[in-house]
């Protein structure tokens, strides 16, 4: 005879909860870490638990509260996130107790994003893909092997959860539903190296032999990091977020953990020719952010720096190097298809998570909030 297991307990964490929790997790996105809440003024943050009945921390998730403009109701965001048992077939006795704990607080709409992949695509389906004038979109292609997102999709909609429609930039585009991730996990750095495209070990050289030298940069140095990422943003024709966004992501995530966020900086004859951010939770790292200038782009100093990060997280021994967002647009028209190029060269693979979804708690407002959205 089998046994309904008991329903679980969700109650606020402590800081030193959450993070003891995470410190135990293989791999936690950095937005689901408590500083990231310190990040994010805008938004009200919590750390929330589950608890077993016999007491047991069992799973964990930061959750963003946002205010309607004019109203005490909130947008419930939990970025890459909760941290739970996604594979449980009893998925309701985790999220039931979510929504409801949320809509006390007063959530018009929950958003969440699972960190469960779906499909992955090696380096050479990708090019294959990319080569193919008969392909245009990534998700049209068959994956080179699939994942348990794909099944979590159809049981979320049939607990009545939607998945959030892709928007444009800021908030509405929420997090990446498409990645590039090198797999480091049992792999040398000669493996790894083996792993780039020609040109990219053609790069890497070519800066080694002009000079260039990658150096690890502090608090200090995010000025001359914004200069150029400013420049960045005009030349792709983004809107850039400002120099004290970057400030607090510093002071907040390394006061969590002192390793938690690092920057690295191209020199070559005295000038500062690119720069990058990298995150590190546990066995993850992410490069986070990019900049460069359009000077001396002949001694490749972008491809030397990833390199070294990308050498840097394999001597922490993380099990992933993580390039973060990519297209999933294969014309060749895309500005973004260069991106793809770059990163899938680096011996990336593409990977499809399950994506974002809402349950609308109060659909009125839910509605209101995206036409909202929509005008910004």
């Amino acid at each position: 005879m089998s046994l309904t297991p008991r329903p679980l307990t969700l109650r606020p964490l402590t800081r030193a909860e959450h993070l003891a929790f995470v410190a135990e997790r293989p791999s936690v996105s950095h937005t689901q870490v408590p500083s990231w809440g310190d990040v994010k003024p805008d938004w009200r943050a919590e750390s929330l638990g589950w608890f077993e009945a016999d007491g047991r921390l069992v799973g964990a998730g930061l959750v963003l509260l946002r205010p309607l403009p004019s109203t005490k109701r909130y947008l419930a965001y939990l970025p890459e996130g909760p941290v739970i048992d996604w594979d449980a077939p009893d998925l309701e006795r985790w999220l039931e107790p979510l929504l409801a704990h949320l809509k006390a607080r007063g959530a018009f709409s929950v958003r969440m994003g699972p960190p469960v992949v779906a499909r992955r695509w090696s380096p050479e389906a990708v090019k294959a893909a990319i080569a193919d004038p008969g392909t245009h979109r990534l998700r049209d292609v068959p994956a080179t092997s699939c994942g348990p997102g794909l099944g979590l999709a159809e049981r979320l909609r049939r607990m009545g959860w939607r998945q959030s429609a892709p928007g444009g930039e800021g908030f509405a585009a929420g997090q990446p539903r498409y990645v590039c991730q090198v797999p480091l996990a049992d792999r040398s750095l000669g493996d790894i190296h083996r792993g780039l495209n020609q040109q990219w070990r053609r790069n890497i050289k070519k800066a080694e032999k002009a000079g260039v030298k990658i150096v690890r940069g502090g608090p200090e140095d995010l000025p001359v990091f914004y200069g150029l990422y400013a420049e960045t943003a005009e030349r792709d024709r983004f809107i850039p977020r400002p120099l004290p966004y970057f400030q607090r992501m510093w002071t907040a995530l390394t006061a969590e953990h002192p390793d938690r966020m690092r920057l690295y900086l191209a020199h070559h004859d005295g000038d500062v020719l690119a720069a990058a951010t990298m995150l590190i939770v546990g066995g993850h790292v992410w490069y986070s952010y990019g900049a460069s200038t359009s000077r001396k782009r002949e001694v490749q100093p972008n491809n030397a720096m990833q390199w070294r990060m990308m050498c840097d997280a394999h001597e922490l021994g993380a099990r992933v190097y993580d390039f973060r967002g990519i297209t999933d647009t294969l014309e060749e028209s895309d500005h973004l298809l260069g991106l793809l190029r770059f990163k899938v060269g680096a011996g990336g693979e593409a990977v499809e998570y399950a994506g974002e979804w809402d349950f609308p708690l109060n659909r009125l407002l839910h509605k209101a909030f995206d036409i909202y959205l929509a005008r910004r």
